[in-house]
């Protein structure tokens, strides 16, 4: 009895599996091939009514009634087999049958039989009927690499064993009986008078009707098997790397994901003629954390690495980091929404940060130069924050591929000095948008556990932790406003106008482009969805017009229109207050400030200064001249307030703004002079200058310029102490220095000067 009690294994069959996942629906998604080479799904106590029922009347009808064997069957197989002089008929039960699977490789001979049925009983005392039936319709084999019903159907009829009509699960239900004679494809004839012979049996046993018979019979065998769904073939890959050969239900959305892989297949055959081969798209849940669509890798080919999945792997951010900043200014009180920001010429050390567009525009509002992703103001607005201020926000949020300390990256970690990958940033872009859903739907407070990773599985619940009147990183007012600004983000062509039509949708998005054009990114967010895309190569190579918002925001606002329409985030009121705000200059009104409006801005805001740039001057009547009780009379004397930039931003600003005014020069017959300025606007500091050829063969002269905060004034140039000239009003001065290390000093006709070093190459 000791012996019969553990004759039988723990684990019946230890055989490879395929790893299986399927979507939040439970269709089928992806399959990865067992280790053995066998399409053999795991274990599924699952079985449909319409295979039981022919499995049981083809193979095993008294199953529920025998203790694992049936005698009378086994009597008459050896009664027909002795005659034939060979094995013409098999007595085994289903029962048998799974142990016979089980010892996969055993002869089958008289001995083995008996051992089977000593184990077929104990198999019976051991798990239920349904078990049995079970483990026998997931390891019989149906033909080829092909094992188990589940896999069987997808292979065969492409669709749920629970689909199959009477017809498909009478043709499954005969399949395992000869799989290596009779299978899809081969000994059609033979198959088939199987089959219906099945389908005669259970229309005599009244299992089905004359008009369910007469259809079954009609339809027709499979002609060849199907390939596999592989719909998320890269999330497949991510999921079998640690839960290999198991059946997993996914967050996947079937059907959004198989219209994403569509527009991606589609832009991919666009992009490819631009020697563009790689894309992702990452789509998320915003208040469950699901991934909704996961796209890691265009259908290119294999030289063009299809198999590697993008969406983990680190890249350079270019802009997409922007936001952040912007968020992280916004909460420490640093700037208010639209701040002016200098964007002028700008050189720090050896670096110097250029516009995309080439071109500079004086000072603009933080938003604008946020929602225009201008480089040289945001380089600007990283120094005054500071780098490892910011580094330590970017580290909050949890980007794993962040490995450097702040100095590695300098300031051009805000244009993609550092490295990302898409899972990361739509988590992070997900996580502002939750709290600030959390924030309007509980009494203004926030989730400690806000920044969580998303989530793959539906049984995996996100525990977003307890609830806290302090922020978790941000608060709801600078995030908002922060989307407020990403919401003006131009968009691509097409849908420039989305503002004018009532059914657009309201999307926070942001687009990326690292150096070199090697990658474009764009990730957007509403209420409800976070969409994240990069396109590039995966070898890094990069391609002229590899530029986010020409090939990643396409497909980013493609998906957001597979999306429902979402309303916009509510308004953090009890993290914002309403103040008289500066229109020029986005400041706080000052008392000189004549042009203000009321506006919601954070409370941490409220600690910025007042407006700089508005001051009250003196001037005369015609408002041509600064005056003073020294030259004119009080009466006639007029106060004003006068919106003045410091000399180099005016300088570009002018360029862009024809309306601003230049602060009046002081009558001559006055006493007292305004505090004067200059700065250079070329060339930078210690930069190194090439000067080429004209085609006459005599080298071109190079051009200083000096912005000067009384142009009328005259300025006396000089290099290396040797004078070279004089300008008045415009100042700028042609020059052919030697080659070498030279300093250029610029002395005004007031005593001021400027300095600055630069060499000239070959």
């Amino acid at each position: 009895m000791v012996i019969y009690f553990f004759c039988l294994p723990k684990q019946l069959f230890k055989t490879p599996t395929s790893t299986v996942i399927t979507s939040s629906n439970n269709q089928l998604i992806g399959a990865k091939i067992a280790k053995d080479g066998q399409w053999r799904f795991p274990h599924n106590d699952s079985i449909p009514e319409k295979f039981k029922t022919c499995i049981l009347q083809f193979e095993d009808e008294y199953f529920y009634k025998h203790p694992g064997f049936n005698p009378v069957s086994i009597f008459k197989a050896l009664i027909d087999n002795v005659k034939s002089g060979s094995v013409k008929r098999g007595g085994s039960t289903i029962t048998q049958q799974v142990i016979r699977l089980s010892r996969k490789g055993k002869p089958r001979t008289y001995f083995e039989k008996l051992k089977e049925l000593i184990l077929a009983t104990r198999l019976e005392l051991r798990v239920s009927k349904e078990k049995i039936l079970a483990y026998y319709s997931s390891n019989a084999p149906f033909g080829g690499n092909v094992v188990g019903l589940d896999a069987a159907s997808w292979r065969y009829f492409n669709r749920s064993a629970h689909h199959l009509s009477w017809a498909e699960s009478a043709t499954m239900a005969v399949l395992p009986n000869a799989p290596s004679l009779i299978y899809p494809g081969k000994n059609e004839i033979h198959l088939r008078n199987k089959r219906n012979r099945l389908l005669r049996k259970l229309l005599e046993k009244d299992i089905i009707d004359s008009l369910t018979y007469n259809l079954s019979i009609a339809e027709d065998l499979p002609k060849k098997p199907y390939p596999l769904p592989q719909i998320a073939p890269h999330l497949l890959q991510k999921i079998s790397k640690s839960n290999k050969g198991q059946s997993l239900k996914t967050t996947i959305n079937a059907s959004l994901q198989t219209q994403v892989n569509t527009i991606v297949k589609q832009h991919h055959a666009l992009l490819s003629q631009n020697e563009i081969h790689n894309a992702a798209v990452l789509v998320l849940d915003v208040k469950t954390r699901h991934v909704l669509a996961y796209v890691g890798n265009t259908p290119t080919n294999r030289a063009h690495q299809k198999d590697v999945d993008i969406i983990d792997k680190p890249r350079s951010t270019g802009s997409i980091l922007k936001p952040f900043l912007y968020a992280a200014m916004l909460d420490a009180g640093d700037i208010l929404p639209n701040t002016l920001v200098a964007d002028v010429p700008s050189q720090f050390g050896s670096y110097n940060p250029e516009n995309f567009n080439k071109t500079y525009d004086g000072a603009v509002p933080a938003s604008k130069a946020l929602s225009r992703s201008l480089n040289v103001p945001s380089v600007r607005m990283l120094q005054e924050f500071g780098l490892d201020r910011f580094h330590h926000y970017l580290k909050a949020l949890k980007l794993k591929d962040l490995k450097y300390n702040a100095n590695h990256y300098g300031l051009s970690l805000i244009l993609g000095g550092a490295e990302s990958n898409l899972w990361d940033l739509c988590k992070s872009y997900g996580a502002l948008s939750s709290t600030l859903n959390h924030f309007a739907e509980t009494s203004s407070e926030y989730y400690k556990n806000e920044f969580c990773e998303p989530v793959l599985f539906p049984l995996e619940e996100i525990n977003f932790g307890k609830l806290q009147s302090e922020k978790t990183l941000f608060d709801a007012a600078s995030i908002y406003l922060t989307f407020e600004s990403l919401k003006k983000v131009n968009r691509p062509e097409g849908d420039e106008n989305w503002e004018f039509f009532d059914d657009s949708k309201q999307i926070a998005w942001k687009t990326g482009t690292s150096f070199g054009f090697r990658d474009a990114w764009a990730v957007g967010t509403t209420k409800d969805y976070v969409v994240g895309v990069w396109v590039g190569n995966a070898d890094g190579e990069g391609r002229p017009g590899l530029v986010g918002v020409q090939t990643a925001a396409p497909i980013l606002f493609e998906v957001f229109d597979l999306l429902p329409k979402s309303e916009w985030f509510a308004k953090p009121f009890d993290e914002m207050q309403m103040v008289d705000i500066c229109k020029q200059s986005g400041h706080r009104a000052s008392q000189n400030c004549n042009n203000t409006e009321e506006t919601f801005i954070q409370l941490s805001g409220l600690k910025t200064k007042p407006c700089p740039y508005h001051k009250l001057i003196h001037i005369n009547k015609n408002e041509t001249y600064q005056v003073n009780t020294s030259c004119e009379d009080v009466s006639n004397i007029k106060h004003k307030s006068w919106f003045v930039l410091p000399p180099l931003m005016a300088y570009y600003y002018k360029t862009k703004n024809p309306f601003y005014k230049q602060l009046p020069k002081f009558r001559n017959d006055c006493l007292g002079e305004q505090r004067v300025s200059m700065e250079f606007i070329y060339p930078k500091e210690n930069n190194s200058i090439f000067l080429p050829k004209n085609f006459d063969g005599n080298t071109n002269e190079m051009i200083l310029k000096v912005a000067h905060s009384k142009p009328e004034s005259t300025l006396f140039w000089y290099i290396d102490n040797h004078f070279i000239g004089s300008t008045k009003d415009i100042h700028e001065i042609a020059t052919l220095p030697k080659q070498g290390k030279h300093i250029l000093t610029v002395v005004d006709e007031f005593g001021n000067d400027a300095k600055r070093s630069f060499e000239v190459t070959k």
